[in-house]
């Protein structure tokens, strides 16, 4: 599973959905499913415009998980 560390990047820089659209100029709709991490597919470049704007790396904002670790965490 791809866990998506945008909503913690977004609350560190408080940032809203809408100020990431804006700076980014990505649609709401896409910052709202990353932030969710109810996206199913991402866009390169909407990876390389969000490490741009929090000024880090890819594995900061995105992390590989093994699938069962969430559904340990829900039991």
């Amino acid at each position: 599973m791809i866990r998506c560390h945008l909503a913690r990047m977004m609350g560190e820089h408080k940032m809203r959905i809408a100020d990431v659209a804006r700076e980014t100029g990505l649609s709401r709709a896409t910052v709202t499913l990353l932030y969710k991490e109810t996206a199913q597919k991402v866009d390169l470049e909407a990876i390389d415009k969000l490490c741009e704007l929090f000024d880090c790396g890819i594995g900061e904002l995105l992390e590989h998980t093994n699938q069962t670790t969430k559904l340990n965490a829900n039991q």
